[in-house]
């Protein structure tokens, strides 16, 4: 059975919600000051505070010496990992901001893990029909702009490896890997991959690949926007200010 599209909740609540956002900040970009996580969320310090206290006394942060938090034992992951995920968020904020600027619409960027994408910076536009803010949130990388751009830059037999393991209980959408294959074959000719509502239904997205010093694709930056300003004549101005962002991001990723 098709796994279904992944759409906003009708309701929300914002203490859960916000804990969460901090949750995966720690666990992809590294420690986090109290100020830190109050201007990431919008906050106040207090609120901030008690957030993170939270998820300390559920071992999702630890607090440091220095009174910043880090990654608890429930989400630890490599360091390693923190740092380029942290350098490519900080390489594509700028960017992503002159995006939103030339284009007014949501602006992403996103890395792959494994069959995964997960958005890491998202700046929305000031429409007041737009798409939401994606950060934190995780899709099958086969249903997003991003993901698509990033399994592009696998080789058929990677690809193949990739979704050779079978999802344990079922629950795992699988992409029909010869349909797959032909649309990846088609983003590494044009350097685009269009999302037609493909994760959400009235979303289109369009986006390219980010690359690093030694011209590998590490991440992916994409544009959201309702369907109903999508339109043919409009992907020039689109691909135009994406490739823009994609070259920023990768020089600055690039340079010494």
């Amino acid at each position: 059975m098709a796994k279904p599209m992944k759409n906003p909740p009708a309701y929300g609540v914002t203490s859960a919600d916000h804990a969460l956002q901090l949750a995966v900040i720690l666990q992809v970009e590294g420690p986090l000051t109290v100020s830190a996580a109050a201007d990431r969320l919008g906050v106040a310090r207090s609120t901030a505070h008690r957030l993170l206290s939270t998820l300390v006394y559920r071992d999702f942060a630890v607090q440091n010496e220095d009174r910043s938090y880090r990654v608890g034992p429930v989400l630890e992951i490599a360091a390693q990992t923190q740092s380029n995920v942290g350098a490519i968020r900080a390489a594509a904020l700028g960017p992503l901001r002159a995006l939103v600027d030339a284009l007014d619409e949501t602006a992403n960027v996103s890395i792959r893990t494994g069959r995964t994408a997960r958005f890491i910076a998202s700046v929305e536009c000031s429409q007041a029909l737009r798409v939401g803010n994606r950060e934190g949130m995780v899709f099958p990388a086969h249903l997003v702009t991003g993901g698509l751009v990033l399994l592009a830059a696998l080789t058929d037999d990677e690809l193949a490896a990739l979704y050779a393991p079978a999802p344990t209980d079922g629950s795992e959408e699988r992409p029909d890997l010869a349909q797959l294959r032909t649309e990846l074959r088609a983003i590494r000719r044009s350097g685009v991959a269009l999302n037609l509502e493909r994760s959400e239904r009235g979303v289109v997205a369009v986006g390219r690949g980010v690359t690093d010093a030694n011209g590998e694709t590490v991440a992916a930056v994409s544009v959201s926007m309702p369907s109903v300003r999508h339109s043919a004549r409009r992907m020039t101005e689109v691909v135009a200010a994406l490739t823009t962002a994609a070259q920023s991001i990768s020089a600055t990723l690039s340079a010494p």
